[in-house]
């Protein structure tokens, strides 16, 4: 079971962008679809970790972190909240990662959880967000009662280059005005 889910402010980021990255590569070596291919480096992962520092200094970006009993970081999420003017009320969960030897412990389902109530906190009276089409992500997701919106054909591919379809869901966080 996961130890320990904590916020993560810019200088956080900063301090444990190495232990991110190493995060990254490790579940995308393990096949999850992220947005990345294989042949992923350190140095690219952290570079993408780097390209989140504006948006998490100026708050339009929220991170967690979880960590194991041992301390080592097991697994991360974050939010996107909306900047139109339409769209504040609203935040896209991005990149609910595990690593592939804390999974099947909750470490999923806290991270969850808390970015779905720090949202309503935050005022966020809807989550939306994509994930492959049949993967183990979407069975988390849909036992927290994320609702499914819809199917895109052919939207992304997974590390080794192939195109999956992916699924959109959405949820309105509990205690959120709305």
């Amino acid at each position: 079971m996961t130890a320990a889910i904590t916020p993560l402010s810019a200088p956080d980021l900063r301090t444990h962008r190495d232990e991110l990255a190493a995060l990254l590569l490790d579940v995308v070596a393990d096949g999850s679809s992220l947005g990345f291919l294989a042949g992923l480096d350190h140095a690219g992962a952290a570079a993408w970790w780097d390209s989140l520092l504006p948006a998490v200094e100026e708050g339009s970006l929220a991170l967690w972190v979880s960590r194991a009993d041992d301390g080592r970081l097991d697994g991360t999420v974050s939010w996107y909240r909306e900047s139109k003017p339409n769209g504040r009320h609203r935040a896209e969960l991005r990149k609910l990662m595990v690593h592939p030897a804390a999974r099947g412990r909750g470490t999923a389902r806290a991270l969850l959880a808390e970015a779905e109530a720090a949202a309503a906190r935050a005022g966020v009276v809807l989550l939306f967000l994509d994930t492959e089409t049949g993967s183990a992500a979407e069975r988390v997701y849909r036992s927290a009662g994320w609702t499914e919106a819809g199917t895109i054909p052919d939207y992304a591919t997974d590390p080794d280059g192939r195109l999956h379809p992916t699924t959109l869901y959405y949820k309105r966080p509990r205690g959120a005005a709305g």
